[in-house]
């Protein structure tokens, strides 16, 4: 592919996916005295490009300003509308490329309030303690519903919280299940939480590292479900049997 915007014809232009296309805009106006919304576009119709061509150049700008990308109007202008000027997060863009964008994208989502805070590491670019934050406050919480001491960690808090007879298993779940569930919460800590806390871990791939995170997030609405239905129980029952323990799951 060209690697200049100035470059693409009409036909190619027109084979690209809106995103592409926004990208070489946005190195174009990184790198030319551009500094108007509507000069950008104007220069599009002194391409010899089609009309269809022509509105991929304004779709390719309105996707930039819809991913703050680039911003508008520009300070410099003054506010003159329609001036526009690359973003502290299109520079980065340049830089990385779409991956960071799109994994930020995918924690643009509600997040379990007790991951909020990770959101925030992640968008400045902190994608390995984002990652390990998440599962560290996942198993804060089985510490906490489970009421296991502080000197009991990692896959074996979680494969003793949720070992059959554990304080936070189901007897009411087929044994199948409940192994499942053990496995699904002793597998996250011990893969995402536990080799951080022992050595460095490089999420050169941001889309790994927010999927950490809404696996974390998964987990945390798991307990949070699994709370509200032991809350029932107690209002039924007006205690906490042995059997239930804090709280049931599913």
């Amino acid at each position: 592919m060209p690697k200049r915007l100035l470059e693409l014809s009409s036909e190619e232009l027109l084979s690209l996916p809106i995103d592409q296309i926004a990208m070489l805009a946005l190195r174009h106006i990184d790198s030319t005295p551009e500094w108007s919304g509507r000069n950008f576009i104007v220069l599009s119709t002194h391409q010899g490009l089609s009309k269809e061509a022509q509105k991929c150049w304004a779709q390719a700008l309105n996707w930039l300003i819809s991913k703050n990308l680039v911003g508008q109007p520009s300070v410099e202008s003054k506010g003159e509308p329609g001036t526009i000027f690359v973003t502290r997060l299109g520079k980065a863009a340049l830089e990385t490329g779409l991956a960071s964008i799109k994994a930020s994208e995918r924690l643009g989502v509600d997040l379990h309030p007790r991951l909020e805070r990770v959101r925030s590491q992640f968008l400045l670019g902190k994608y390995e303690l984002g990652a390990f934050a998440a599962m560290r406050e996942v198993e804060i919480r089985v510490r906490e519903l489970a009421g296991s001491p502080a000197s009991l960690v990692g896959v074996k808090l979680m494969r003793e919280s949720f070992r059959e007879g554990g304080k936070l298993s189901n007897p009411d779940l087929d044994p199948g299940e409940r192994v499942g569930l053990m496995e699904l919460f002793a597998g996250a800590i011990g893969t995402f939480k536990n080799p951080p806390s022992h050595r460095q871990v490089d999420y050169a791939n941001p889309t790994e590292a927010s999927e950490v995170i809404m696996l974390a997030d998964l987990l945390m609405r798991l307990l949070d479900r699994s709370q509200a239905l032991g809350r029932i129980v107690i209002a039924t029952t007006g205690r906490i049997t042995s059997r239930y323990s804090l709280f049931l799951l599913y």
